[in-house]
């Protein structure tokens, strides 16, 4: 009373069990692999930033944070940008040989276009935030002073380009981020496709 079996039906079930079981191993897989990729939050530690700078002021500055970090964006006025090499004899380092920033920024102004500066608002010394003081000459850090950035903590100062005088605690320049231009208002900091 056996019946032989039927091949075509065998078949059948074999395909079945099968598209069954891929399903199943897609099931399994996809959150397995997905658990390999970073959080939404490792992701956005380390993802570039945008700044528009369409509606900076001439001598403001624009604070953002990328990875955790103050970044300045500062708007240099001409009067600013002119008094950038009157303070090269007061520099550690004037001509930023230290490689505190990406290559096309070691310039003179430290920059990309001269108007904007854009740096890691970090002291060198000892990881204070310097508070920007852009006036000329003000009572408080004397005759001198064409602006910049004057840390509280230790007394570190830095000119408008980030470059750090003598005989403070700050070792170092500024350290500026590589960073680009989207358009002629709009940096994308963290990012620089390998240039600007």
């Amino acid at each position: 009373m056996d019946q032989p079996a039927d091949p075509k039906r065998r078949r059948t079930l074999i395909a079945a069990t099968s598209a069954l079981g891929a399903v199943g191993v897609g099931f399994v897989a996809v959150p397995f692999i997905a658990s390999m990729n970073p959080s939404a939050k490792a992701r956005a530690a380390g993802a570039p930033v945008q700044a528009d700078v369409s509606k900076l002021e001439d001598g403001a500055l624009l604070r953002v944070k990328y990875r955790g970090q103050p970044v300045w964006i500062v708007n240099r006025t001409d009067k600013m940008l002119a008094a950038l090499p009157t303070n090269d004899p007061k520099l550690v380092d004037p001509n930023s040989t230290v490689p505190h920033q990406p290559e096309y920024c070691q310039n003179p102004t430290r920059s990309i276009k001269p108007k904007y500066f854009v740096a890691i608002g970090i002291c060198t010394h000892l990881g204070c935030s310097p508070t920007y003081r852009p006036e000329f000459a003000p009572d408080d850090l004397g005759p001198d002073w064409k602006g910049g950035w004057h840390c509280p903590c230790h007394g570190s100062k830095f000119d408008l380009a980030g470059r750090v005088l003598k005989n403070v605690p700050a070792p170092t320049n500024l350290w500026v981020p590589k960073y680009q231009y989207i358009n002629d208002t709009t940096i994308l900091i963290g990012e620089d496709k390998g240039a600007a």
